[in-house]
């Protein structure tokens, strides 16, 4: 057995490796420091074999700046938390119509036709409908950094460097970040994932969770990450920049759009909200900014409704405010339960979720707005989640069925020692296929107990048996 460690200062990588040869059988163990990792097994032909294919792994390892260590003495990094001082809006209190405690502090959101998603820093995840009803929880292994969508799909990136399919009955993990990556936020378009990180990095990641590309910045503490169907936006410290979504090429870089909290797109327009008090609106095509919204302190969110006709930012101060298009500022109100580290805009309501873990709901329509600066503003309904209210988490046991019905038949297909999902029902893209991780690495050890316990007969039953379970 040889274990390594590759750990760098200032947040960079931390992360081990462990290699074990028994006899024609490879054992790679690899992870963050301080954690259990993932293993994969490999079988050869001979001895000598194993000995050479692990010898292999170790040298490419050791030029990568791994080195020989003993575990257990480096203990795990702790992982960032978004801690922001926030203070008291002396602002008119905005007309919130129902607000939730999830628990702890938030800032992952999404919000429908269908519900409102929150999820905070112990890794709750729930679901509440719009008049403020609590429909459902999920308990993810650690803190939510925010939750997407994509078409029906719902995804939430955790601080345990995994992002996790919220759409089926229980989460499964559909992304696993590089170990050296502190997701910051993500967003994801099309099956491909865009992740922003403590190091002021953007990674790619398509959607059978295999890496297309990464860039570094001249920068860190990367808030802003957007996708669209032919490119990555990217706000940090040192700007905003665009990147061809397919390879990573940069297309433009705006340096002077700096200190980026967040970030919000629309069809033609990408706006960053950042620590000097300002939102900025960018022109897709070549980053030209084409209007700038001034808030009081600095902007922890921002959200726009349709078209851009409105711009909504929060601040560190406990405040909300609405802009026009133009970047005229209409309004400026008060939460009344912390600084709004995200939000939306749906059908005249402006959600937010704050630093002391509230998603609430403002009215934003204009006669609301125009009697809560009068003073005139309605009694917040406290929503409660039902004590009998069931927790689901996640879960890795595969549900076996031999009917198919009306279902969807596909089929494994090993490829190299990638594990390919394919559509065998006539009408679908295969090539948009997304299957849980879990469920992929589990199908291919089942290919392989197949060939190595019954030989070519074993591995076509394991293959039927696994296109049946899927």
């Amino acid at each position: 057995m040889t274990y390594l460690e590759l750990s760098e200062d200032g947040g960079g990588s931390h992360k081990f490796y462990e290699v074990t040869v028994a006899g024609t059988q490879v054992t790679i163990t690899y992870g963050r420091i301080g954690e259990a990792g993932q293993t994969k097994v490999t079988a050869f032909p001979t001895e000598a074999k194993a000995q050479t294919a692990a010898a292999k792994k170790l040298a490419e390892k050791a030029r990568k700046g791994y080195a020989p260590a003993v575990r257990g003495v480096r203990q795990r990094r702790a992982v960032t938390r978004r801690a922001i001082a926030s203070t008291r809006s002396t602002a008119q209190q905005a007309p919130v119509l129902w607000r939730f405690d999830s628990g702890a502090s938030a800032f992952g959101i999404f919000v429908d036709e269908e519900r409102c998603w929150v999820g905070n820093q112990r890794g709750d995840v729930y679901t509440l409908g719009h008049s403020g009803t609590v429909t459902g929880r999920f308990r993810l292994p650690d803190g939510v950094k925010c939750i997407v969508a994509d078409d029906f799909w719902i995804y939430a990136g955790c601080d345990d460097g995994r992002v996790y399919d919220l759409s089926g009955k229980v989460p499964r993990a559909a992304y696993e970040i590089a170990h050296d990556v502190d997701i910051y936020w993500l967003d994801i378009h099309d099956g491909v994932l865009g992740v922003s990180d403590r190091a002021g990095r953007v990674t790619a990641i398509d959607y059978e969770d295999e890496f297309q590309w990464a860039r570094t910045a001249g920068g860190d503490s990367a808030w802003m990450v957007r996708c669209d169907q032919d490119s990555v936006y990217f706000g940090h410290s040192g700007g905003v920049a665009r990147y061809d979504i397919a390879d990573g090429t940069p297309v433009w870089e705006t340096k002077t759009v700096d200190h980026v909290l967040f970030g919000w797109q629309e069809e033609h327009s990408v706006y960053a909200g950042t620590g000097r008090r300002t939102v900025h609106r960018l022109a897709k095509d070549d980053g030209r900014v084409e209007a700038v919204y001034r808030c009081d302190g600095a902007v922890y969110s921002c959200a726009t409704s349709p078209g851009g006709r409105h711009v909504f930012a929060g601040d560190n101060h406990s405040s909300v405010y609405c802009f026009d298009a133009t970047g005229r500022r209409l309004w400026k109100l008060g939460t009344g339960c912390g600084s709004a580290f995200s939000m939306q805009y749906l059908d005249e309501r402006l959600y937010i979720v704050t630093t002391d873990g509230t998603l609430a709901c403002i009215d934003a329509s204009e006669a609301a707005i125009a009697a809560a600066q009068s003073g005139d503003v309605p009694q917040p309904v406290d929503v409660k989640a039902a004590a009998s209210l069931a927790v689901v988490e996640p879960s890795v046991v595969l549900e076996t069925t031999s009917e198919v019905g009306d279902g969807v038949v596909v089929e494994c297909v090993s490829e190299g020692e990638r594990l390919r999902v394919r559509v065998v029902t006539p009408g679908y893209e295969s090539w948009n296929v997304q299957f849980p991780k879990e469920i992929r690495e589990a199908g291919a050890r089942y290919l392989v107990d197949g060939v190595r316990s019954a030989g070519r007969g074993g591995f076509y039953r394991a293959y039927g048996d696994i296109r049946r379970l899927l």
